[in-house]
């Protein structure tokens, strides 16, 4: 939509082309200015016919010799055509450019008034035990571009992020290290700390798959094999020892947690996105309990004679629900409850969203029912956006098995792709090195979040790469097609 300064213009030199060619005074009010019709071209059209009283000639002849003088009076209008009684204007490329560039530049585009209410989008959620792969990518433009949408139209957004920083996984990653590490560190490895403790998730793995083909091979079922390997008995020992508070095993987990924050840092810092609030299950982990207790008061949970906590959910189309173990330790759904009052109770939102992957679409719509049983007038607010994983042909993409397309190393293939293809078009000339820079992160990037956010979150991506592997490049099938920015090897499916 063109500036009415333009439109403004094209009036008033409309009514002094008819004083100057016919000498005759009309009223602006009578200059008809209407958006030209799709099918002819131009973007704007003046409705020569009420001119026609005072020219004397034909509305085309008078249509021709207005256009005429409209072009040589107003720059921004490069030609015109006449169809009948109607002169259609063509403003300059020239025009349209500066006024987006002008537009987009204003402090205000795109932002709304603010509404006073506040809403939370919850995105990324990555565990200590691995860095971000090409699943997290998506999750992370997806919450942070509905948080910046939220927030252009005058909502208070909290951006948060719930690290899962605690847990078997975790363990299983610290007790490779001990095992395996020699002391190695992101200084003395070179790497990432997210990467390097990711190496030992994948060590872990690979050496717990030898001790149950062992114990396999002495008769165990491979059942029996998986709850006997030593390696899983040391892990779930360390667990043990991480929950009562042992010294060195919080300080080895206070350690290595460190090093996988620091390389988070480095890809968040990569792909643009930020958070106001981070939570850690480390933290949240005992949460919930008070409501369950809350639920037995008000009926809404039931015990079994093992202790057992249980909801009742088959008249909504459900099951029933296990929300606290028999021995009073907690499962997901209780740390949730728990972490869903305790966001409410520190922040006051409106709304919450959940950006979680539809693995977990179940788990959301108990989550969402329990609390509206519960009487949490706040539950209505909660929202969970379903997006679709991003798997490999072979299958979904597994961090303890290495077959992940690593977010580092895809962005900066991305960035190198888009280098190589601009410079082999020859598109920076006069460009300093840093502008080229920023020039090839800007194109790369770009392509990256325009074709995963293109596509409607519920979708599930299909990657086809020539070369999957955590530590090396997934050397995509990149193309470009210029000036498209540049398109990486996604076959969209479902």
């Amino acid at each position: 939509m063109a500036d009415s300064s333009i439109q403004q213009r094209l009036v008033a030199e409309t009514v002094s082309a008819v004083k100057s060619l016919y000498q005759a005074d009309i009223p602006d009010t009578q200059i008809s200015l209407q958006e030209t019709r799709k099918e002819f071209e131009g973007q704007f059209t003046i409705v020569i016919f009420p001119v026609t009283r005072f020219s004397k000639k034909s509305p085309e002849q008078t249509g021709q010799e207005i256009g005429e003088l409209l072009q040589q009076q107003i720059a921004e209008v490069v030609s015109y055509n006449v169809i009948k009684g109607f002169l259609n204007i063509v403003l300059s490329d020239a025009y349209w450019i500066n006024l987006l560039s002008d537009s987009i530049s204003a402090a205000d585009f795109g932002v709304f008034q603010p509404t006073g209410k506040r809403i939370m989008v919850e995105y990324s959620s990555p565990n200590t035990n691995k860095p971000l792969h090409l699943g997290h990518i998506r999750n992370n433009l997806l919450g942070f571009s509905v948080a910046e949408i939220w927030k252009a139209y005058g909502y208070d957004v909290v951006k948060a992020n719930l690290i899962n920083d605690r847990g078997i996984h975790i363990c299983k990653s610290m007790l490779a290290w001990q095992k395996f590490g020699a002391g190695e560190t992101p200084e003395t490895s070179g790497l990432k700390g997210d990467h390097l403790v990711g190496k030992y998730y994948v060590a872990f793995d690979k050496a717990y798959k030898v001790e149950i083909e062992d114990l396999k091979s002495q008769g165990q079922t491979e059942e029996e094999a998986k709850k006997n390997a030593p390696l899983i008995k040391e892990a779930q020992h360390m667990l043990q020892q991480w929950e009562a508070g042992d010294e060195a095993v919080i300080q080895l987990w206070k350690t290595m947690n460190e090093w996988v924050y620091a390389g988070f840092g480095v890809t968040y810092d990569s792909l643009g996105v930020s958070f106001d609030k981070f939570y850690y299950e480390s933290d949240t982990y005992l949460l919930g309990k008070d409501i369950i207790q809350e639920g037995l008061d008000k009926g809404v949970f039931f015990k079994k004679e093992d202790g057992s906590v249980w909801i009742d959910l088959t008249e909504d189309g459900l099951d029933e629900k296990l929300v606290l173990r028999g021995d009073g330790t907690s499962v997901y759904i209780t740390q949730d409850l728990g972490t869903a009052q305790l966001k409410y109770d520190e922040f006051g939102m409106e709304e919450s969203i959940y950006v979680v992957g539809n693995e977990q679409d179940y788990h959301f719509k108990v989550l969402f029912l329990i609390l509206k049983k519960l009487g949490k007038a706040w539950a209505d607010g909660l929202f969970h956006l379903s997006y679709g994983m991003v798997d490999l042909p072979s299958g979904k993409m597994k961090s303890r098995e290495g077959t992940v397309v690593d977010a580092d190393d895809l962005m900066a293939e991305m960035v190198e792709t888009a280098q190589a293809r601009t410079e082999e078009l020859g598109k920076t000339e006069g460009f300093s090195e840093e502008e080229k820079k920023e020039l090839y992160r800007t194109i790369g990037m770009g392509a990256l979040k325009y074709f995963l956010l293109k596509v409607d979150p519920k979708k599930t991506f299909i990657i086809r790469s020539k070369r999957v592997g955590r530590f090396s490049r997934s050397y995509w099938s990149v193309y470009s097609i210029y000036p498209r920015a540049y398109q990486i090897g996604i076959t969209q499916s479902r």
